[in-house]
């Protein structure tokens, strides 16, 4: 396992759709074991295959205290209400901003061993960052919901995230 390289905002391979995951076998499970590495050494709450360079439709998420959820092929399959909420980016370092996000979602997809997986998720952390996650998988940032980059704020070192990591980590 490693920790690999998170790329940021203006690589090219951040602004692309995924594939989708054909084959799961043991060069995708060395991937996730990677992602997960690299997410919690960053540190953050979620990390995407673009964020490491992969263009595979993969995401990994450690929430605080619970175990590591691995979405292969994830889609949201229903979402509701909207909230207003402050966001940052392992791709984005140092800057958060506050933007909106649905209240509840909910999703489909397979788990590390291609078993199907349903997720619902509504006011919390989790709603938060499997649409931030997703997202990434289809080439989105969240900085494309300000209106302007002058939203952004810019945080001092060791600064805590809203998520309580790291505020130079962030989703």
């Amino acid at each position: 396992m490693a920790v690999l390289p998170i790329r940021v905002a203006g690589d090219p391979i951040l602004r692309h759709k995924t594939h989708r995951v054909k084959v799961i076998d043991a060069s995708l499970q060395r991937l996730i074991d990677d992602m997960i590495d690299t997410m919690r050494a960053a540190p953050g709450v979620g990390l995407a295959a673009p964020q490491v360079g992969s263009p595979l439709r993969i995401a990994v998420i450690g929430l605080p205290e619970q175990e590591v959820i691995v979405l292969v092929n994830p889609e949201i399959v229903r979402r509701s209400g909207e909230r207003l909420v402050e966001e940052g980016c392992l791709s984005v370092p140092g800057y958060v901003a506050e933007i909106n996000r649905s209240q509840s979602v909910a999703v489909k997809a397979l788990d590390r061993h291609g078993r199907p997986l349903r997720i619902k998720a509504k006011d919390d952390l989790l709603a938060q960052v499997l649409e931030h996650e997703i997202d990434h998988l289809n080439g989105v940032l969240y900085i494309d919901y300000l209106e302007s980059m002058e939203q952004l704020v810019k945080l001092e070192p060791g600064e805590l995230a809203p998520q309580g990591t790291k505020r130079e980590g962030g989703l």
